[in-house]
């Protein structure tokens, strides 16, 4: 591995399991700090931060709910005093209410598009110094998902504002997207229909496997790294192709 994100400081939602561990691992191997934020699940951040220190990286991890409107500006900070001025932002973490429309509530709305929309934008506005920012979205934005229908709204909403910042930010900072498909994780394996679902997007893929966070962590880096200077507000797919399947 190089060091080519050695004077980076990586803020990392998310970071303590499935596609945002995979990414955190990927960043400190070459060089990056890595702060991470979890929400339900203290063991597996700290097991994290150990490798992460395992791998010579100075590493951190908060306990962060960013569907409220305090929090983003607050982790900043404490990135800021633990580690140094973020420079590098993947806005993982992500939840929702999965249920039609017709039964969604203000609560709902409000819980989904706050964490999953509204708590990128702050973390950005919260680190002026960022050179790259990321944001992890899903084929629901633009494609109809039963019971997904909030969730898809939101990321929408989320896609919408990487372009945005993607012009207002520039030429300082890239902001970019990325849009897997169904990603093989210990959190889609505890799913009730977990086989069929794998069983099922398996057979819709044309690279005969599902994406695993690695090949995610693989994209991301590439999209952080100086290597994709010229790649700016898009909103990548990965998939094995299984999209572009009519």
């Amino acid at each position: 591995m190089s060091n080519r994100f050695a004077k980076d400081v990586a803020l990392i939602t998310g970071g303590s399991k499935g596609i945002g561990r995979a990414i955190a691992l990927r960043l400190a191997r070459e060089g990056a700090a890595v702060a991470i934020t979890w929400f339900r699940d203290r063991e597996s951040s700290e097991k994290t931060v150990a490798e992460l220190q395992e791998l010579g990286a100075r590493a951190h991890c908060m306990k962060a709910f960013l569907g409220a409107e305090e929090v983003p500006a607050r982790i900043v900070e404490e990135v800021r005093r633990e580690l140094g001025e973020p420079s590098i932002l993947v806005s993982n973490a992500a939840s929702g209410v999965q249920k039609p429309l017709a039964e969604i509530d203000k609560s709902h709305w409000e819980w989904t598009f706050e964490t999953n929309a509204a708590a990128f934008l702050r973390l950005v506005q919260a680190a002026p110094h960022l050179r790259a920012a990321l944001a992890m979205t899903s084929l629901g934005s633009e494609r109809v998902l039963a019971g997904y229908g909030l969730v898809g709204a939101s990321k929408a909403a989320l896609e919408s504002l990487v372009r945005y910042l993607a012009v207002e930010m520039a030429p300082a900072c890239r902001v970019n997207a990325i849009s897997a498909g169904v990603v093989e994780t210990d959190s889609l394996r505890r799913f009730p229909a977990a086989k069929v679902i794998i069983d099922e997007a398996l057979g819709k893929t044309p690279a005969g496997r599902l994406v695993q966070p690695e090949d995610v962590s693989d994209l991301a880096t590439f999209l952080l790294s100086d290597e994709a200077k010229m790649i700016t507000g898009q909103t990548i797919v990965i998939d094995g192709g299984s999209s572009i399947l009519a």
